[in-house]
């Protein structure tokens, strides 16, 4: 099989893993044992990031810690890792808030508290694997505590400028007159994009990663690869299919190129769309309705999630419907609604009869 005719997420994957291959190639070489070790509960995206942080952590360690200076990152061995104390790591944290990563041109990283957990988190994995394995003898990172994270409010459009939204989609009315000239081509696409983001809560590597035949409009489905590997059916209502029909019918007739033959979503070049071209498209269109949220394809999910869970009640039929592995995620995300929710079943259960309405039952 060539590499043009493998699904999308095998496609990805082995982009994935020949990055992953480049990145620990820098790292030290007991290091791989570790990405061996996470392979069968990791996505490849995710070692991937555990990559990126691991080597930021070993820059920090061969620049600043006495005892590492004039050591080469390739050359720092498994038990090297017990020369490093908690403090080591606390200062490492205060590293993290802003650091170069080399080079005269390199204006710096900064990382805000979510950023720094991610990477702390990181190390307490790669520590504790190796030292589940008692091939080191210390675990400075068990003995750090991560920063407290500060929740922001989520970010999604409401009712009115969802509809607003899919308005201008249809009109491109207040784009400018550059992307006016290209709005004809593609509106039945873009407009079957926004409506599906909408109309279902997919994540936009889920929706590039979209084939032709993965649409089911039988049974009003779309067959969609999850984070991990799983493969699962999301079901879309009316005003989704309807948007989807059109823009089918018009994909059908579209010559695609090479090695895109199956996409569904097809940019002006024939290609199958990236994320990063969904996402600007998003914020194009997003822009005209909104300019005090920044709207993204996830906000649009956090909106379709919003509306599902105001709509049903069930929190759990949503955590399902998102492809949340932990509900307790959901819950997290959609607190301030369980709370309006309670709210307003304060007085859901009357415990006596009104005195006015004699013989009246609640």
């Amino acid at each position: 099989m060539s590499e043009r005719s493998r699904p999308y997420h095998e496609q990805v994957d082995i982009l994935n893993t020949q990055k992953l291959r480049e990145l620990t190639a820098t790292l030290p070489p007991f290091v791989r044992l570790f990405f061996r070790g996470i392979e069968p509960t990791t996505s490849s995206r995710t070692r991937i990031a555990y990559a990126y942080d691991l080597h930021v952590f070993f820059e920090f360690v061969t620049q600043k810690l006495p005892g590492f200076q004039g050591i080469r990152i390739p050359d720092i061995t498994v038990d090297m890792l017990d020369k490093i104390s908690p403090m080591d790591l606390e200062d490492y944290m205060e590293y993290l808030k802003f650091y170069h990563c080399g080079g005269d041109a390199d204006l710096g990283r900064i990382n805000q508290e979510r950023g720094i957990t991610r990477k702390i988190a990181s190390l307490k994995t790669f520590y504790n694997y190796f030292f589940k394995r008692e091939q080191i003898h210390t675990n400075p990172a068990a003995l750090v505590t991560l920063p407290k994270i500060h929740e922001k409010e989520i970010v999604r459009l409401d009712i009115d400028e969802v509809a607003l939204l899919l308005d201008e989609v249809e009109s491109g009315e207040k784009l400018t007159k550059q992307q006016r000239a290209f709005h004809e081509k593609t509106k039945l696409r873009d407009l079957a994009m926004m409506t599906l983001f909408l109309g279902t809560g997919i994540r936009v590597s889920e929706c590039v990663g979209l084939d032709l035949d993965d649409v089911d409009f039988r049974n009003a489905g779309i067959h969609i690869h999850r984070k991990g590997g799983k493969e699962v059916i999301v079901y879309f209502g009316d005003e989704v299919e309807d948007a989807l029909r059109l823009y089918v019918e018009e994909r059908k007739q579209m010559a695609a190129a090479p090695g895109h033959e199956n996409a569904l979503f097809l940019s002006l070049q024939r290609k199958r769309m990236s994320v990063r071209s969904v996402e600007n498209l998003v914020k194009k269109y997003a822009r005209t309705v909104t300019t005090l949220k920044n709207i993204t394809p996830h906000k649009l999910r956090s909106t379709y999630g919003t509306n599902l869970y105001r709509e049903t009640g069930d929190i759990y039929l949503v955590a399902d419907v998102l492809g949340h592995a932990d509900v307790n995620t959901t819950k997290k995300h959609y607190a301030a609604l369980e709370d309006e929710r309670r709210r307003r079943a304060r007085n859901a259960v009357r415990l006596r009869e009104d005195p006015e309405t004699p013989g009246k039952k609640s």
